[in-house]
Protein backbone atom coordinates (compact mmCIF):
# COMPACT_ATOMS: atom_id res chain seq x y z
CA UNK A 1 0.00 0.00 0.00
CA UNK A 2 1.14 2.91 -0.86
CA UNK A 3 -0.28 6.63 0.21
CA UNK A 4 0.38 9.95 -1.98
CA UNK A 5 -0.82 13.80 -0.83
CA UNK A 6 -1.78 15.54 -2.75
CA UNK A 7 -2.41 19.16 -2.34
CA UNK A 8 -3.86 20.33 -5.78
CA UNK A 9 -6.15 19.57 -8.31
CA UNK A 10 -2.93 19.21 -10.58
CA UNK A 11 -0.44 17.08 -8.28
CA UNK A 12 -3.62 14.61 -8.48
CA UNK A 13 -3.28 14.28 -12.43
CA UNK A 14 0.10 14.14 -12.44
CA UNK A 15 0.15 11.20 -9.88
CA UNK A 16 -2.47 9.47 -11.93
CA UNK A 17 -0.98 10.28 -14.93
CA UNK A 18 2.45 8.51 -13.34
CA UNK A 19 0.51 5.69 -12.07
CA UNK A 20 -1.37 5.08 -15.43
CA UNK A 21 2.65 4.86 -17.22
CA UNK A 22 2.88 1.53 -15.43
CA UNK A 23 -0.57 -0.23 -16.80
CA UNK A 24 -0.64 -2.66 -19.06
CA UNK A 25 -3.26 -4.61 -20.80
CA UNK A 26 -5.78 -6.66 -18.77
CA UNK A 27 -5.31 -4.36 -15.52
CA UNK A 28 -8.38 -2.86 -13.53
CA UNK A 29 -7.89 0.14 -11.58
CA UNK A 30 -10.62 0.43 -9.05
CA UNK A 31 -11.71 4.58 -7.65
CA UNK A 32 -13.27 5.53 -4.24
CA UNK A 33 -14.19 8.35 -2.70
CA UNK A 34 -16.87 10.75 -1.60
CA UNK A 35 -19.00 12.61 -4.34
CA UNK A 36 -16.37 15.81 -5.15
CA UNK A 37 -13.33 14.35 -3.78
CA UNK A 38 -11.28 14.80 -7.34
CA UNK A 39 -12.35 11.03 -9.14
CA UNK A 40 -12.94 12.56 -12.14
CA UNK A 41 -9.54 15.02 -12.17
CA UNK A 42 -7.91 11.47 -11.48
CA UNK A 43 -9.45 9.50 -14.28
CA UNK A 44 -8.52 12.52 -16.59
CA UNK A 45 -4.67 12.31 -15.33
CA UNK A 46 -4.69 8.63 -15.52
CA UNK A 47 -6.46 8.81 -19.05
CA UNK A 48 -3.04 11.38 -19.98
CA UNK A 49 -0.72 8.93 -18.65
CA UNK A 50 -2.56 5.81 -21.24
CA UNK A 51 -1.96 8.66 -24.21
CA UNK A 52 -6.03 10.05 -24.13
CA UNK A 53 -6.09 13.33 -26.22
CA UNK A 54 -9.65 13.77 -26.23
CA UNK A 55 -11.69 15.71 -23.83
CA UNK A 56 -12.47 13.13 -20.77
CA UNK A 57 -15.94 13.24 -18.28
CA UNK A 58 -16.93 11.36 -16.01
CA UNK A 59 -19.19 8.84 -17.54
CA UNK A 60 -22.17 9.05 -15.05
CA UNK A 61 -25.33 8.17 -17.22
CA UNK A 62 -23.83 6.24 -20.00
CA UNK A 63 -21.94 4.19 -17.21
CA UNK A 64 -19.01 3.59 -20.21
CA UNK A 65 -16.68 5.99 -22.04
CA UNK A 66 -14.48 3.99 -24.15
CA UNK A 67 -11.07 5.75 -25.60
CA UNK A 68 -9.33 3.76 -28.02
CA UNK A 69 -6.28 6.48 -29.37
CA UNK A 70 -3.57 5.80 -26.65
CA UNK A 71 -1.01 3.23 -25.63
CA UNK A 72 -3.77 0.90 -24.48
CA UNK A 73 -7.86 1.06 -24.65
CA UNK A 74 -9.26 2.77 -21.85
CA UNK A 75 -12.48 1.92 -20.63
CA UNK A 76 -13.85 4.24 -18.06
CA UNK A 77 -16.83 3.36 -15.94
CA UNK A 78 -18.86 5.31 -13.59
CA UNK A 79 -21.33 2.58 -11.66
CA UNK A 80 -22.73 5.06 -9.61
CA UNK A 81 -26.38 4.51 -10.85
CA UNK A 82 -26.11 0.84 -11.55
CA UNK A 83 -28.50 -0.62 -8.78
CA UNK A 84 -27.17 -4.33 -9.16
CA UNK A 85 -23.97 -5.95 -10.10
CA UNK A 86 -26.26 -8.17 -12.20
CA UNK A 87 -26.86 -4.93 -14.47
CA UNK A 88 -23.01 -5.36 -14.95
CA UNK A 89 -23.12 -7.75 -17.31
CA UNK A 90 -25.05 -5.32 -19.81
CA UNK A 91 -22.07 -2.97 -19.49
CA UNK A 92 -19.64 -5.71 -21.61
CA UNK A 93 -17.75 -5.31 -18.17
CA UNK A 94 -16.66 -8.86 -18.00
CA UNK A 95 -14.95 -8.82 -21.50
CA UNK A 96 -13.11 -5.33 -20.98
CA UNK A 97 -11.85 -6.21 -17.25
CA UNK A 98 -8.59 -8.80 -18.32
CA UNK A 99 -8.93 -7.74 -21.40
CA UNK A 100 -6.83 -5.81 -24.21
CA UNK A 101 -7.19 -2.57 -22.39
CA UNK A 102 -6.93 -1.04 -18.99
CA UNK A 103 -10.81 -0.39 -16.79
CA UNK A 104 -10.81 2.41 -14.51
CA UNK A 105 -14.02 2.47 -12.50
CA UNK A 106 -15.39 5.35 -10.22
CA UNK A 107 -17.52 3.98 -6.91
CA UNK A 108 -16.18 0.57 -8.08
CA UNK A 109 -17.02 -0.18 -3.69
CA UNK A 110 -20.75 -0.50 -5.57
CA UNK A 111 -19.73 -3.97 -7.56
CA UNK A 112 -16.62 -5.02 -5.24
CA UNK A 113 -18.12 -8.27 -5.42
CA UNK A 114 -17.51 -8.81 -9.18
CA UNK A 115 -13.85 -6.69 -9.19
CA UNK A 116 -10.43 -9.29 -9.24
CA UNK A 117 -8.37 -9.88 -6.42
CA UNK A 118 -5.66 -8.08 -8.26
CA UNK A 119 -7.15 -5.22 -9.25
CA UNK A 120 -5.54 -1.82 -7.91
CA UNK A 121 -7.44 -0.07 -5.61
CA UNK A 122 -7.39 3.87 -5.13
CA UNK A 123 -9.25 5.61 -2.60
CA UNK A 124 -8.96 9.52 -2.53
CA UNK A 125 -10.21 11.43 0.98
CA UNK A 126 -10.14 15.07 1.77
CA UNK A 127 -9.05 16.37 5.15
CA UNK A 128 -9.69 20.04 5.24
CA UNK A 129 -7.61 20.44 8.11
CA UNK A 130 -4.47 20.27 5.94
CA UNK A 131 -6.38 22.28 3.13
CA UNK A 132 -9.17 22.94 0.86
CA UNK A 133 -7.35 21.00 -2.28
CA UNK A 134 -6.14 18.60 -0.11
CA UNK A 135 -6.42 14.73 -0.96
CA UNK A 136 -4.70 11.45 0.42
CA UNK A 137 -4.39 8.81 -2.28
CA UNK A 138 -4.36 5.73 -0.88
CA UNK A 139 -3.08 2.98 -3.32
CA UNK A 140 -3.95 -0.91 -2.70
CA UNK A 141 -2.06 -3.84 -4.93
CA UNK A 142 -0.15 -1.00 -6.98
CA UNK A 143 1.74 -2.12 -9.99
Amino acid sequence: MSIFESFSAEETYEYARTLALKASAGDVYCLSGDLGVGKTVFAKGFGAGLGVDEAMSSPTFTILQEYTEGRLPLYHFDVYRVGDVDEMEETGFYEYAGGEGVVLIEWAELIRDIISDNAVWITIEKDVSKGFDYRRIICENEK
